[in-house]
């Protein structure tokens, strides 16, 4: 994986699966926060299924698009885009009744010294989505986070785990839930709480962070010691496939790989790749955040792109000086301050 064109072309590909699925998701699908990190992706995967499913459907995308060449970007892939302030509720009323509705805006980063506008974003704004969009399916993207932090060796959260959110972005994300969820059930409204920890692409994320560090011969912190992570891809696919899953009351699911993943072996692996050897401080603690997404492989079947895979695909990535986002995760923030 060397250049952007073929890292689209492979996170954009739908599966046989998916294509199959599309022939019976009936109506438009609309993306809100489709300006995220993956919200292109998914809408250009959507746009690629269901010309390969041979059906006819709009993919609308709505978002600022307040800098940046993504609107252009989207249409020219043959995607629709509205640019709307989803707070300004004028601009969140004028936008197109779909049937389809994967709701991905939400704040976390910036949050610490700006917690209004992270509430406002997270748990204010579901309500109002909701309340315009109470006769559509609804794929609500969520977060891991709302969970606590569990024993790695007891096992991880599950669905029926009681949330247990360290910091005001994971509470306002269960805040998120529990808003969307009032209004499912009063409603009748088919939703999806779509739990997600996390995802990769090769500009960005937990395994990036990592081959950076080794590469750099910069010290990784091990205080989080073992995460879950998902090809970008393959979190994309589950979020459409979902669609058919929807019902009042929601129903929840986690999404993530079915492996528990140490942040040292990750770097050792890097290490093997780069011929370095990583360096380390800290001591692993005896909890991290970590997610059991087994009834969404259950559903969708296990990720396509292997741990190996994005291993061995992020270090080409980073040896051929491929583009990175600077966005970090913060995987390593163990008191809930983003």
């Amino acid at each position: 994986m060397k250049t952007l064109e073929q890292l689209e072309e492979f996170m954009t590909r739908p599966s046989a699966q998916l294509i199959e699925d599309m022939k019976s998701i009936d109506g438009d699908l609309l993306i809100l926060g489709v300006g995220g990190k993956m919200g292109p992706t998914l809408a250009k995967m959507a746009k690629r299924a269901i010309h390969e499913a041979g059906v006819t459907k709009k993919v609308i995308g709505a978002s600022r698009f307040s800098s940046g060449t993504l609107k252009q970007e989207l249409e020219e892939f043959g995607i629709e885009t509205v640019a709307v302030d989803l707070l300004k509720d004028e601009e969140l009323q004028a936008l197109p009744d779909v049937k389809n509705v994967i709701f991905m805006a939400g704040n976390k980063f910036g949050t610490s010294g700006n917690e209004h506008f992270t509430w406002a974003m997270n748990a204010y704004l579901p309500g109002r989505i909701a309340e315009k969009y109470k006769n559509s399916r609804i794929v609500a993207f969520s977060s891991g986070n709302i969970y606590p932090l569990t024993n790695v060796v007891n096992g991880n959260c599950s669905e029926d785990t009681i949330p247990g959110p360290i910091g005001e972005y994971a509470q306002s994300c269960l805040g998120r839930e529990r808003v969307l969820m009032n209004f499912a059930v009063t409603n009748e409204t088919p939703m999806l709480l779509f739990r997600l920890n996390y995802a990769i692409d090769l500009r960005y994320g937990v395994l990036l962070e990592i081959a950076k560090q080794v590469l750099a011969g910069k010290p990784i912190d091990l205080t989080m010691g073992s995460v879950n992570v998902i090809w970008q891809g393959d979190a994309n696919e589950y979020a459409l496939r979902s669609l058919l899953h929807c019902q009042s009351p929601p129903v929840i699911l986690n999404v993530t790989g079915p492996e528990t993943l140490s942040v040292r072996w990750l770097a050792e692996e890097f290490g093997k790749r780069f011929e370095k050897t990583p360096q380390f401080v800290n001591e692993e603690q005896q909890t991290s955040l970590l997610n059991n997404a087994s009834k969404s492989h259950k559903l969708f079947g296990y990720p396509k792109v292997t741990i190996q895979q994005m291993l061995d695909m992020t270090a080409e990535w980073l040896m051929n000086n491929g583009d990175t986002y600077n966005k970090p995760t913060h995987f390593q923030e163990r008191k809930g301050a983003f």
